[in-house]
């Protein structure tokens, strides 16, 4: 038994592995890192407008360039990705194709690195090519500008020598030299630590579009070639002037010239001076353009940045009849959400298929330069009302948006998260050297300092509102104002003592704090410290808030109330001055009742100015008023004459309800805190004291209601011109009717002229 139980075991250990053998050369090998090399991955930064060590990570995988998308991106992806590149790390990202949208495939989708992998492929991710992403989430990455020791250039692909990143205009006429906006010069490219021509062989007016686009214009226009020929010849230093014409100087600075570029051919079309065709110089540049000089090219500015008698003509030719575009919610000049204008009735447009293309057609309708960005997702805040078009695909060549081709919307397209918006060049005007903020905590805050003439110096902070803070937040380039300071002892970190304006009174659209009305120079100040001088808290995003006019409108009604139940809105000043003089508790007042639904379509949620330890407790009604004044009502003639009035504290601002896939976040039980989420909505019912108008002085005549939320500007929004609501009342001192409400820039200029001229309100009477 014992030889037959070893001879079994032989046999089985035989047949066992034989069965193995086979069943593993039956197999397909596993991939190790040893046997099988992984496929060679390129990387190269693409996109415009950009800096050498930054960009759209661009993957050279399988034999095509792809892209990598946004979802779940991190810092970590992008130091791998920096990595890849030569660079020693990285310093951020970008999402949503800020440097354009790729091309091809999209290799890479929630990619999660821990950020020491020594390639993108050891990083988590979804497969490549497994993606369900469109270029419009495309990544980039800004990479710290300091190179990896050693580092070979193999793998970027895309480097110095074949793409143009920074171009300018160099004036060359004595008078220019000193005035912003730059319209005319010699066109120069970055190269190394310097400047270099453009050789003007071949150069066409189609080119001199792009750069004007560039340059924030909306046009060139032919330039006089024989005026600046003078200044091509020379090649040594020396200084010429000539009279030319009406007695122009002209600079000529002798320097060698150093062409870089020549042959360039553009469609007219492209947004930057990289996406035309050209070709470098190589080597010794000294005998280059022969037959030609530097590139000269003059723009024609828009109405916003017209100089001079003959530019103002112009612009006011242009300007007459309203324009069908406009733009909103945007922190800086030409920047913001796409609103157009159809059937007397302004709306917005959807983002499918939005592009640089079309997003130029509209920036430069509106005077501005070709588009920098074409944003979608509401980047700049949802609109109201309708969406008049979608699918919008420009050529790039059109005088107007309404040119382009667009389909009609339906309700089942688009949504308002869809809005499209747009960031456009505009004209380097200096406006950010003369203006700094000193002692904050961060760069977003400080105490604001003006420079006059050759002075530093503080601003009186008599007056000083959000309005004032709004345009110094825009002129620092650092968005919307959240808070207007008026002492700034704590942040007193500068040696600036004096101050230099005052009287400072702004409407909130301007560039700069010198446009405003203010005192000039003479100052005159009730506060003249530095504890006093007026600061700014700014903030890249702001709360918009909108009233649902609609719902006015169904839920308005008269009701006589019995004093005996108004004792708590009287301590509240919610009655009309004469219930003063009423037979308390006898009698009634009649008042005018609706519901007012107010929704923060904005980027940041509105919270009220007041911290919880200031809010107000309220006895009678035993609730916090965060805010005094949330809501102003008004019943008005015609003519503008106030004839009843009420207003609205805030009596708890919270989210009533919210969009699908918004959590709400403010409740005001507990006394919790108090705010409106992006997104959500506050519902003041109609039935709850104070939400009406005390109307029982008012005669019986046609009227406008009107509603204006965040009366005072307390709180900082992206846009003010939206917080009033206007509707027709027809009062026959029994009944209302009350129509036609909308928001207060909803319609027309035509159309709100035909509002306001009701028939017969001008004799307040019935009809």
């Amino acid at each position: 038994m014992g030889s037959c139980g070893t001879w079994a075991w032989r046999e089985l250990l035989v047949l066992l592995s034989s069965v193995w053998l086979w069943v593993g050369s039956a197999q397909p090998t596993l991939p190790g890192p040893t046997h099988t090399p992984r496929p060679q991955l390129k990387f190269r930064l693409a996109g415009y407008p950009r800096k050498h060590n930054e960009g759209r990570v661009e993957v050279f995988y399988n034999d095509e360039w792809g892209t990598i998308c946004d979802d779940d991106f991190t810092l970590a992806n992008a130091h791998v990705l920096c990595r890849h590149l030569g660079f020693v790390a990285a310093t951020g990202w970008a999402h949503s194709a800020k440097y354009g949208k790729g091309i091809g495939r999209i290799w890479l989708d929630n990619v999660n690195c821990a950020g020491g992998e020594k390639s993108i492929g050891d990083c988590k991710h979804r497969g490549w090519g497994n993606s369900d992403c469109s270029h419009e989430e495309d990544a980039g990455v800004i990479c710290k500008d300091e190179r990896i020791p050693g580092f070979k250039d193999s793998n970027v692909i895309e480097t110095e020598q074949s793409h143009v990143e920074e171009v300018r205009l160099r004036p060359v006429v004595s008078g220019a030299r000193r005035q912003l906006p730059v319209m005319e010069g010699i066109v120069e490219v970055r190269y190394k630590d310097g400047w270099a021509q453009i050789c003007d062989e071949g150069w066409d007016s189609q080119n001199s579009r792009v750069v004007c686009g560039m340059m924030g214009f909306p046009a060139e226009k032919k330039v006089n070639r024989n005026f600046y020929k003078l200044a091509s010849k020379s090649q040594t230093k020396q200084k010429h002037r000539e009279d030319v014409g009406s007695k122009k100087r002209l600079f000529t600075e002798r320097q060698q010239l150093n062409y870089r570029l020549h042959s360039v051919s553009c469609v007219g079309t492209e947004v930057h001076l990289s996406m035309c065709t050209f070709e470098f110089y190589r080597g010794n540049t000294s005998a280059a353009c022969r037959a030609g000089m530097p590139v000269v090219v003059s723009c024609v500015p828009g109405p916003l940045f017209a100089t001079g008698n003959a530019h103002k003509k112009k612009q006011r030719q242009q300007q007459q009849g309203q324009p069908r575009i406009r733009l909103k919610g945007g922190a800086k000049v030409g920047e913001g959400r796409v609103e157009v204008l159809k059937s007397s009735e302004w709306g917005t447009i959807c983002d499918d298929r939005w592009n640089l293309l079309s997003a130029s057609v509209v920036c430069r309708e509106l005077g501005f330069g070709s588009a920098k960005e074409a944003l979608t997702g509401a980047r700049m805040g949802q609109g109201m009302g309708p969406i008049h078009m979608n699918e919008v695909q420009c050529l790039g060549t059109e005088k107007s948006l309404w040119s382009c081709p667009f389909k009609n919307i339906t309700q089942e397209d688009c949504k308002h998260t869809e809005d499209a918006a747009v960031r456009c060049n505009i004209p380097y005007m200096g406006y950010e050297n003369l203006i700094r903020l000193a002692g904050g905590r961060t760069a977003f805050e400080g105490r604001v300092e003006v420079k006059r003439g050759s002075k530093w110096g503080t601003v009186c902070s008599d007056g000083w509102t959000t309005k004032e803070a709004m345009v110094a937040c825009r002129q620092l380039g650092l968005g919307y104002s959240l808070h207007a300071v008026t002492e700034t002892w704590y942040w007193d970190a500068s040696n600036v003592t004096e101050m230099v304006l005052s009287g400072v009174k702004c409407a909130g659209h301007e560039m700069s704090l010198s446009h405003c009305q203010h005192h000039g120079t003479s100052l005159n100040c009730r506060n003249t410290g530095t504890r006093f001088a007026a600061g700014v808290i700014c903030s890249e995003t702001a709360s918009d808030l909108l009233l649902h006019a609609p719902l006015v409108q169904e839920t308005a009604y008269i009701e006589d109330r019995p004093l005996h139940m108004l004792y708590c809105a009287a301590e509240e000043n919610c009655l009309s001055s004469s219930a003063r003089l009423a037979n308390w508790p006898y009698g009634h007042r009649r008042l005018l009742r609706f519901s007012s639904q107010i929704h923060n379509n904005g980027r940041a949620d509105f919270r009220p100015k007041a911290g919880r330890h200031s809010w107000v407790w309220h006895e009678c009604h035993r609730h916090y008023h965060s805010m005094d004044i949330f809501t102003h009502y008004d019943i008005l003639t015609p003519n503008g004459t106030k004839v009843a009035e009420g207003h609205k504290a805030s009596f708890c601002l919270e989210d009533t309800e919210c969009e699908e896939d918004v959590a709400k976040r403010y409740e005001c039980a507990n006394f919790g805190e108090q705010g409106i989420t992006v997104g959500c909505w506050d519902l003041y019912r109609h039935d709850i004291d104070c939400q009406w108008i005390d109307i029982t002085d008012v005669k019986p005549g046609n009227y406008i209601l009107q509603v204006v939320i965040n009366p005072n500007f307390e709180v900082a929004e992206s846009d003010f011109t939206n917080n009033a609501m206007k509707c027709n009342c027809k009062y026959d001192g029994h009944r209302i009717w009350v129509h036609s409400c909308h928001i207060g820039d909803a319609l027309s200029e035509e159309a709100n002229k035909r509002f306001e001229q009701y028939p017969g309100q001008l004799n307040n009477q019935i009809s």
